[in-house]
């Protein structure tokens, strides 16, 4: 590992320990806060899309969200580790078998969704309740 890859990575453990980055892939829902300066004032405005792609180089990996606003297709790419960005959620998983979905650019609607994945955690086992027998 040469000089210059070992100091991104010290940079990508620093910035990660300020906010943690959830897993997430594409073709989860994720939210997305993040803070926008209007003149003197600040706030933050969270973005909620798809994923539709993830580019992971290190401090320069992004990622690409896409959702629909007033029936128009918007795609933002955010920097992974942006200061702008305050914090990301994963809202649900879903389940697809690609790594680029920019094929959901061209479906609309219903054909456009995406399923859910089930849970990675087995849910806890109901209590066991004896059968009941027939005393015949």
């Amino acid at each position: 590992m040469n000089l210059l890859q070992q100091l991104e990575r010290e940079q990508v453990e620093k910035l990660a320990a300020n906010r943690p980055v959830p897993k997430f892939e594409p073709g989860d829902t994720v939210r997305v806060m993040v803070r926008v300066i209007e003149g003197e004032r600040e706030r933050v405005q969270a973005f909620e899309g798809v994923c539709i792609a993830r580019k992971n180089a290190g401090i320069n990996s992004n990622f690409t969200l896409r959702k629909i606003s007033y029936g128009e297709g918007v795609e933002r790419v955010f920097p992974l580790y942006s200061p702008r960005i305050t914090a990301i959620e994963v809202i649900r998983r879903g389940v697809v078998r690609r790594a680029k979905l920019y094929y959901l650019r061209g479906l609309t609607g219903r054909r456009a969704r995406i399923a859910e994945r089930a849970r990675s955690s087995p849910r806890p086992a109901a209590e066991a309740t004896p059968a009941s027998t027939n005393p015949e």
